[in-house]
């Protein structure tokens, strides 16, 4: 049996399922996730390991049209993974409409100029009626007809509900190297604990204020402490905002929804790092930190 080990990227339009698929095929929990697009900033690489193969799956964030800097840093990460991975795997909902986004991003992949295979995948197939399923399966082959994109298969799957998700696993190994593992067996992430830890907190914000601010949280652990003999991680964290009409909202009435953040986010930190988790939470201004970019520096990007 030959061994293969590769990477493979996930990309899309935001809001395509990326994450939850990138979660799905790795087996646990390595990209956060949200209904909100662009929830996705740097690229996770989650690692699924098989007898004949390491997979490591390098979730991207969206492509768009940037309207900031850090939107400009987001498109640029992904155009860098795209030169470094093995396959691509381009992510489309089944139950959305083909649309501009979608267009844009087959268009670069074409331009690429089948240096590297690409999957067409129909993500969130158990929101779609199998008729959606089949005019989306064909709008998708007429898409990459048109710009000039050869795609190698089109498979449909469901994250949530597990439909397929084994079998695109198999497409995206068949089209690795052969080689040896890349990664010790067992470990499922190459993202330091810390970062992990910042974007689990971000998750937890993001649903608290989700159709408020969706895109100017940022998080940053300030410092992290491992106390063995109590079983205890302590974790000192900022919540980071653009403007100080932000910070209440982030707060909540008397800090209720900074509290709510903080209790949601320790239960999955909790399961991260499998200890008791002290977290403590702190909100900051740091204004326009989006097109600043010495804040985005500070920030990680």
């Amino acid at each position: 049996m030959t061994f293969r080990a590769g990477f493979a990227s996930l990309v899309g339009r935001p809001n395509t399922g990326k994450s939850t698929l990138t979660n799905a095929l790795v087996g646990t929990k390595v990209a956060i996730t949200s209904s909100r697009p662009q929830t996705t900033r740097h690229a996770v690489r989650g690692i699924l390991h098989r007898p004949d193969a390491q997979l490591v799956l390098v979730d991207t964030p969206g492509l768009h049209r940037p309207r900031t800097l850090l939107g400009e840093r987001l498109n640029d990460v992904v155009r860098t993974t795209w030169a470094e991975v093995d396959v691509i795997g381009l992510c489309v909902p089944a139950d959305a409409e083909v649309g501009a986004g979608d267009r844009y991003i087959t268009t670069e992949l074409a331009a690429l100029g089948g240096r590297t295979p690409v999957l067409a995948v129909l993500t969130r197939t158990d929101l779609a009626t199998r008729e959606q399923v089949a005019r989306q399966l064909l709008a998708v082959q007429r898409l990459a007809e048109e710009v000039g994109l050869d795609l190698a298969e089109i498979v449909p799957v469901s994250a949530v509900s597990g439909f397929q998700v084994g079998l695109l696993a198999d497409l995206l190994v068949a089209r690795l190297p052969a080689g040896r593992a890349l990664y010790p067996d067992g470990e499922l992430t190459d993202e330091p604990a810390e970062v992990l830890v910042a974007e689990l907190v971000r998750e937890a914000a993001l649903e608290g204020v989700r159709d408020e601010l969706p895109h100017s949280l940022a998080v940053t652990v300030e410092e992290m402490r491992r106390d063995d003999e109590r079983d205890l991680v302590t974790v000192h964290a900022t919540v980071h905002v653009e403007r100080r009409s932000q910070k209440p909202i982030v707060l909540g009435a008397g800090g209720a929804r900074l509290k709510a953040v903080g209790t949601a986010a320790r239960r999955q930190i909790e399961a991260l790092l499998g200890s008791r988790v002290y977290l403590d939470l702190h909100v900051s201004v740091l204004p326009d930190w989006q097109r600043d970019p010495r804040q985005l520096r500070r920030l990680g990007f």
